[in-house]
């Protein structure tokens, strides 16, 4: 018997409904939040260079798209967009994944670490549109190559110079690898178990800490400075091969444990 899990959020959002339909349904607007996303805008349209495909399309209130696996799992992905006053937008998304046959041990961790990176992701659709609506952005990548271990959060915190009682909206200076000069002014605006959300006047950091999943720790920038280095489809990382990504490279490496 299949297996299936669903996750589905509403939330109000501090912005108009076009600039909320440009941060999720397009290519643009998925980079100051999420990750590098191209969507083809009618149904049937390949998303995120052909891996996905989109199953709705009715701008500016409905986008949804699905990809689909060699064993017959699926991922589906959807959003509805409503206006709800003058100031503020009501989104309703979610998530939903069909297993087709049985699942295999790893499938409630799977599951377990969609819905909190979700809830994340969701987090900082709300701080990109409150602080950075409609402004270019660049997305970087880094990670270190094993499962991240116990306290490797706490040890990103102290690299960086958070003071250790530094929770959500706390204000601290803090020392970037890719910035030349003084540490720079970070607003921690998510701070709980395996997340870490730090906003500064040009940016959002936000830090993974895989450990609980087994997974690397790793880190997903949105980078708004006009200068900051990019490469192919605004993304550092792998593909850019950039100095932004070397540079968060290197400092994971060297961050203990």
């Amino acid at each position: 018997m299949p297996r299936e899990f669903r996750v589905r959020r509403e939330q109000l959002l501090p912005a108009s409904p076009a600039q909320v339909w440009n941060a999720v349904a397009t290519a643009e607007g998925n980079l100051g939040w999420l990750y590098p996303m191209e969507i083809e805008p009618r149904v049937g349209g390949a998303v995120s260079r052909g891996s996905a495909t989109v199953l709705e399309w009715e701008p500016p209130r409905r986008f949804a798209c699905r990809a689909d696996g060699e064993d017959g799992f699926s991922n589906t992905l959807d959003y509805t967009v409503e206006p709800y006053d003058d100031t503020h937008t009501r989104l309703s998304l979610g998530i939903h994944w069909v297993h087709p046959g049985t699942p295999d041990d790893g499938w409630d961790t799977r599951a377990d670490a969609a819905e909190k990176h979700f809830d994340f992701y969701r987090h900082s659709l709300a701080e990109y549109l409150r602080h950075f609506a409609g402004r270019p952005a660049r997305y970087v990548r880094a990670a270190r190559p094993e499962a991240a271990t116990p306290g490797a959060l706490t040890a990103v915190r102290d690299r960086l110079g958070l003071p250790a009682g530094a929770g959500t909206g706390a204000t601290a200076k803090i020392t970037l690898p890719h910035q030349a000069g003084p540490p720079v002014e970070a607003v921690v605006d998510r701070c709980e178990p395996g997340f870490l959300g730090l906003r500064t006047a040009d940016a959002l950091y936000r830090f993974y800490d895989g450990g609980p999943w087994r997974w690397p720790l790793w880190l997903g920038h949105h980078l708004f400075a006009p200068d900051a280095d990019t490469g192919a489809d605004g993304e550092t990382g792998a593909d850019g091969d950039t100095g932004v990504a070397q540079a968060w490279e290197s400092w994971l490496a060297e961050v203990a444990p």
